[in-house]
């Protein structure tokens, strides 16, 4: 049998059987003895065009089945180094953006308290502001973030909503959630609505690589810029990969990152004290035989092991 806080073993149980846990780990609750809490994000009330990423947690599920444990590249056994576990979704409210994000924070909060690191699947981009809430009330500083998104995010209010899921490093800055001058946003690219995009990043300091800069500049002058030091948080909108890649997203944009690209800048990260990660805006219904999902099963197992080869996590 496995031990406990480790995957099924794929020649005792193939991996079409058994749990629809994340990569098929036990399902504990949050008190249980592990250091990495696998959660889903179930909510997309925050989108402003195809919806659907509600379902993302299920199907991710299902598809991290095919997952494996040892990172050549790394050399790292992600399941060895971290004990993870799935504790389920956390509670949310699909008509109402401002009760669902109490919800989630509350219930990263509680996962936070029993001293765990997150691993968030969503849901819209919107609800990692709470995530990064918990995190800053549990930690008492802004935290260092690397953002791989085709936006900026930093967009003004839509509809007269200030929370949306193109607003969440708009309003995570504005409420001293992370620090700008620790951010960096990963595969932005065209088009804009106006010039005035640009003002609350010019504003704010913040430092972004398009995809440009990663295809066009030797990767020796990218790879200095993928470093977080101190405690920081990695979150991953699919929609920075171009719509061959992952087109079950909410809001694709061509001439994005590929699968490779995206591994590839993953494995050069340097965070040393990697406290939290999400994967966002997988919306299922769009998707085609599982390749979006299966993407966002793979920048999980990046950043597992991009946790496992942290520091330990500081009593909160």
């Amino acid at each position: 049998m496995t031990r406990p806080f480790t995957p099924l073993n794929g020649r005792e149980f193939p991996r079409f059987s058994q749990n629809n846990a994340f990569f098929r780990l036990p399902i504990a609750a949050i008190e249980d003895g592990f250091d990495l809490a696998l959660f889903g994000v179930p909510f997309d009330g925050g989108s402003s065009f195809r919806p659907g990423s509600r379902f993302a947690p299920a199907e991710v599920r299902r598809v991290s089945a095919l997952g494996r444990a040892y990172n050549m590249n790394r050399q790292i056994n992600a399941f060895g180094a971290l004990a993870c576990a799935d504790i389920g979704d956390c509670p949310t409210s699909p008509t109402s953006i401002e009760r669902s994000h109490r919800q989630i924070e509350e219930f990263a909060s509680a996962v936070i308290a029993a001293g765990k690191r997150t691993l968030a699947v969503g849901g819209d981009h919107s609800t990692t502001l709470p995530l990064l809430r918990a995190w800053r009330k549990a930690l008492g500083a802004p935290l260092a973030l690397i953002h791989f998104d085709a936006h900026f995010d930093t967009y003004p209010p839509a509809w007269d909503c200030p929370i949306h899921h193109g607003a969440f490093l708009r309003n995570a800055v504005e409420e001293g959630l992370v620090d700008p001058t620790r951010t960096l946003q990963i595969g932005i690219r065209g088009p804009l609505a106006g010039a005035d995009d640009l003002a609350f990043i010019t504003q704010h300091g913040l430092r972004f690589l398009t995809v440009e800069d990663i295809r066009e500049r030797p990767f020796s002058q990218i790879a200095p810029m993928l470093e977080a030091l101190g405690p920081s948080y990695l979150t991953f909108d699919v929609d920075c990969l171009d719509p061959a890649y992952a087109p079950g997203t909410g809001t694709p944009v061509p001439g994005g990152l590929t699968t490779y690209e995206a591994q590839k800048l993953l494995r050069a990260l340097r965070m040393d004290q990697l406290v939290g990660a999400d994967v966002m805006e997988v919306s299922p219904p769009y998707d085609v035989s599982d390749i979006t999902c299966l993407a966002a099963a793979d920048v999980m197992f990046e950043a597992i092991c991009l946790m496992g080869g942290a520091a330990p996590l500081a009593a909160t």
